[in-house]
């Protein structure tokens, strides 16, 4: 596991970098992943504007930032995703904006098809969902924590319809963007904080 983890690690980018390959792949209609097809180009075209409002938009409460700055063990984000994933186009630049609030964790990409031995020790529920946050101590290597691929209150209603209708429909899909657009990415920072807050409780005290 040490030596999966590893190499992802060094196989890993800034966000800038998985910024600007998006951008690339927009201007070339193509897609990170093993599949390149039309549809999932277009998905990179369309996350590719999400992420670039989001990076634009994120904002964090005083109170969430006082505890985010006080966090004090260096640690690691690595979260595995693509460039078509809808969720991750969300997800990852509140990851980035919570991250680059503290100079003690350190934020890597990763892509889910060029690290299937990460990805497959990383399922959600035997699927390899993503976006997957894995937390690293630094000093230690261990997992300290995983995250993804949905915000706990989005979890949760991707559950509930689930139960319901036994599979998410185009319209819930759609639904679920409205959700993110009008939750403005307060449910991840609010998840994020809370798993920083468990592994340092002094923080939030």
């Amino acid at each position: 596991m040490d030596t999966v983890i590893k190499n992802s690690l060094d196989r890993s980018m800034s966000y800038q970098a998985y910024r600007n390959l998006v951008t690339q792949l927009v201007e070339e209609n193509s897609n990170t992943g093993n599949e390149k097809t039309e549809a999932l180009a277009e998905y990179t075209k369309l996350n590719d504007r999400r992420m670039k409002r989001w990076d634009k938009t994120v904002k964090v409460t005083d109170e969430t930032l006082s505890r985010i700055e006080a966090f004090r063990e260096p640690i690691t984000w690595l979260v595995i995703t693509e460039s078509w994933c809808g969720d991750a186009a969300h997800i990852l630049p509140v990851m980035n904006k919570v991250a680059g609030l503290n100079g003690n964790i350190d934020f890597k990409v990763v892509l889910r098809d060029e690290n299937p031995e990460l990805m497959d020790a990383f399922l959600t529920n035997g699927n390899k969902a993503i976006p997957k946050l894995i937390m690293l101590d630094n000093s230690t290597g261990d997992v300290l924590q995983t995250y993804g691929p949905r915000p706990s209150e989005a979890t949760n209603y991707v559950s509930r319809f689930k139960a319901k209708h036994g599979k998410l429909t185009p319209e819930f899909k759609e639904d679920l963007q409205h959700w993110y657009n009008t939750n403005k990415g307060q449910n991840i920072i609010n998840d994020l904080t809370e798993i920083l807050c468990e592994l340092e409780p002094s923080i939030c005290q």
